[in-house]
Order: C-alpha cells, then sequence, then structure tokens
C-alpha cells in the first residue's frame, strides 16, 4: 500500500498550509501529533499545532463505555465505519464522533479546556534511565518511592510502554507519581488473566498511595436468576450484592445488558424473561418467530429452564474443578490456574510437555491466591472475552 506513496517531504509543505491557524482533532490525538512532530523534526521544522483529543473528551461527554477504541465506541453510539483501520474511514469515523461530542457539549467549557498546545514536558534522566531497563511484556509493575516503599501497583500487556505513559502524562496524578519514583520492579506473568489477578491481590496487600482511588470492588453489578409464578426461570441484571449468589458479575450495567442481549440470542431465550422487553403480552422476538412463546406462557417449562441452565452451567463455576491454561512466560511454557470444587485457588507455570489433569499434583505446581468476590469477576469476565482459552476438567487421585 505504500510502495507508490509519497515521502513525507514531498508532503510536508502541504501539511503545514492545511493545519495552519487550525486544531488537530483525532483519536488518540497525542499519538498522531507525536508523530508529526518527529517527522518535521527530521527536516529541521519546529512544528507546533493544537491538537484535541476525541478519546479522552468521549470518556468526559460519554461516561461509562465499555471501550473508547474508534471502532467499538462508533459501532455503540450507531456510528457507521468503512474502510476501517485506513485512513480515509478513520477519519470520517472520527468527523462524526467529533460532531456528536461537539453537540453534546452545550456549555462548550469541556471542548475549550480540552484543547491543549505541544506540551512542554520533559521526562526526567533517571526516569528515563528506569525506562531503558524496563521489558516490551506482559506483567505486574511496582513502583517504588526512595525508601523502596510501593506507592503505585499496576499491570500491563507492554509494561515498558505502560511506565513511559506514567512517566510522560502530565495529569496531576502522574506528576505526584513521576516525583516519587525511584524504582520499578516488575514480575512477568505472561497473560493478561494472571496480570489482573496478581494486580488486584497486590494492590490489596500492599495497599500503595496512589492505588487508593481504585475502588473496592471492580464490579458493580450482577446476573441473578428466580423463578417467576408460572415455575419460569427469569434472569436479570441488579446492583452486586454478595449476600447473594449471582451467576457472573459485571464491571458495568451496560455491558451486563449487551451480555444478556448475546446470550438470548446464543441460547434462544425469551427477552420478557430476561428483563430486555417490559411487556405484560409476548416479547418482541416473538412476534418475529425468534422466541418459542415463554412470554405467555407457551413454551413447555422443563424445556425452556433447560436452555436457560444450560447458561447458568456455562458462566458459573462453582462446584467445578478444573483448569484454565493460557499463555505462559516462555514459548515452551504454559500458566496455569486452578478452580478447585468452584473455588479460585492458585495460579502456576508448567512445560508444554507436562500433562496437566491430576489435581494433586497440579496443586504442587500453584502459588495460592485469594479467593474473593473480585478474583471471581475477573475470572469470570476473562472467560467471557476469550471464547478459545484451553480448559481441562479435572480429577482427584
Amino acid at each position: 500500500m505504500l510502495k507508490n506513496a509519497p515521502k513525507f517531504y514531498e508532503v510536508a509543505k502541504r501539511i503545514i498550509e492545511i493545519t495552519e491557524d487550525c486544531v488537530i482533532v483525532a483519536h488518540n490525538a497525542e499519538f498522531d501529533y507525536r508523530i508529526l512532530r518527529t517527522e518535521f523534526k527530521r527536516l529541521g521544522f519546529p512544528y507546533k499545532r493544537k491538537t484535541l483529543c476525541t478519546v479522552s473528551l468521549s470518556k468526559t461527554l460519554i461516561p461509562d463505555q465499555a471501550s473508547y477504541s474508534l471502532g467499538k465506541l462508533a459501532r455503540s453510539l450507531g456510528i457507521p465505519v468503512s474502510d476501517r483501520h485506513r485512513a480515509n474511514g478513520d477519519a470520517l469515523a472520527t468527523i462524526k464522533l467529533f460532531k456528536m461530542l461537539l453537540a453534546k457539549d452545550i456549555k462548550k467549557v469541556i471542548v475549550q479546556d480540552a484543547i491543549v498546545v505541544e506540551p512542554t514536558f520533559k521526562m526526567e534522566p533517571s526516569l528515563k534511565q528506569i525506562l531503558n531497563n524496563l521489558p516490551h511484556t506482559t506483567g505486574v509493575y511496582y513502583i517504588h518511592n526512595d525508601k523502596g516503599e510501593i506507592i503505585y501497583i499496576g499491570k500491563s500487556k507492554n509494561i515498558k510502554n505502560r511506565l513511559s505513559q506514567h512517566f510522560s502524562n502530565t495529569n496531576s496524578k502522574s506528576k505526584k507519581i513521576q516525583l516519587q519514583t525511584a524504582a520499578v520492579t516488575y514480575e512477568a506473568t505472561g497473560n493478561e488473566l494472571i496480570a489482573l489477578l496478581k494486580e488486584s491481590e497486590e494492590i490489596k496487600r500492599n495497599k500503595p498511595i496512589f492505588n487508593r482511588a481504585l475502588r473496592r470492588n471492580i464490579f458493580t453489578h450482577a446476573l441473578y436468576s428466580f423463578k417467576d409464578e408460572n415455575g419460569y426461570i427469569n434472569l436479570t441484571i441488579d446492583k452486586a450484592d454478595g449476600r447473594k449468589s449471582a451467576i457472573t458479575t459485571f464491571s458495568t450495567r451496560n455491558s451486563a445488558k449487551q451480555f444478556l442481549f448475546k446470550i438470548v440470542e446464543e441460547f434462544n431465550l425469551c427477552q420478557k424473561l430476561t428483563g430486555l422487553y417490559p411487556t405484560k403480552n409476548s416479547c418482541f422476538n416473538y412476534n418475529l418467530k425468534q422466541c418459542n412463546g415463554a412470554c405467555i406462557n407457551k413454551e413447555e417449562i422443563e424445556i425452556y429452564n433447560q436452555r436457560v441452565n444450560k447458561l447458568i452451567e456455562k458462566n458459573r463455576y462453582s462446584n467445578l474443578n478444573m483448569a484454565i491454561i493460557d499463555k505462559g512466560r516462555d514459548v515452551d511454557e504454559r500458566s496455569v490456574i486452578l478452580i478447585k470444587n468452584g473455588v479460585f485457588s492458585g495460579f502456576g507455570f508448567a512445560n508444554l510437555n507436562y500433562q496437566i489433569t491430576n489435581t494433586d499434583v497440579l496443586e504442587s505446581l500453584i502459588t495460592p491466591m485469594e479467593n474473593n468476590r473480585d478474583a471471581q469477576h475477573i475470572i469470570q469476565s476473562y472467560l467471557r472475552r476469550n471464547k478459545n482459552l484451553k480448559i481441562i476438567p479435572l480429577i482427584n487421585q
């Protein structure tokens, strides 16, 4: 695609002309603007423009979205996108998103405040030195002050890139972290699931000063079931309550609702009995002949409840003995997460050639971890998002 494209120096003059006295609007503007400045710097030209980021604006004006990537955000807002990951398609989608944001910003205060000139921030040499010694790997990282105390714990699919953001961001929290950072240690985990579990447990154990803003529970809503007066199993979304037995948990109500839409289709469930279509009569899908009539007591109760129970068994690992297999820290290694009698026991790593089917043998490899509601939520959420994970049923010997 780039074989016959012009070189940057051939279009540089035109870029200067069309951006003169303009604000550069982009999705993740810092990235695009950095590329432009780098290329102009190679030509010896001090390129400087105001920028506006539709990612940060979207987070302010359209909160609680499941994802703020351009594709997923456009899809959830009903913005048509053609030629994804091509300059023209992404640019047109960003324009439509920006117009929507402008309409939402009635007072125009946020837009005015969001326009920024090229940051004058320069990373401290000591932070650069720390960054140079960090790897591009998945894991958990620990930021220490000059007393060796842990002041922040985080996880990332790319530790070096994430720390680079910590050390270059200009928000209040990042500046405080930068001033107190003396060293960074890390632990490679091989995959995001173990990184999420370790991060959650380490924050609870160490209580770093800059992690205090983290919510006590990382999930807010849960999926529950109950039988109605006719005997049908109903599903409902409600605020997470540790006193009640949940099928699975979610970080937001919106993500829970999206999950319900998917399972209605996958298990052929009734919209009315899942709370998606409040009505005293038949649900919308019944009128389209996509519901078998549980909403009007037409489908046999036992047959309908069998499908609901299949859904519940698939998403709740209570009373199950299983190992969740994922990528390890090296090519010939795999990670193993042990669920014993429906309880998360811990994680470990095993060689590819080592057959893991025996619970007693597996327990010798496992680093024990606390089974709390956060850990359960992390595992269930990860299993929902990663359908191709290898799960091995275990036997006691």
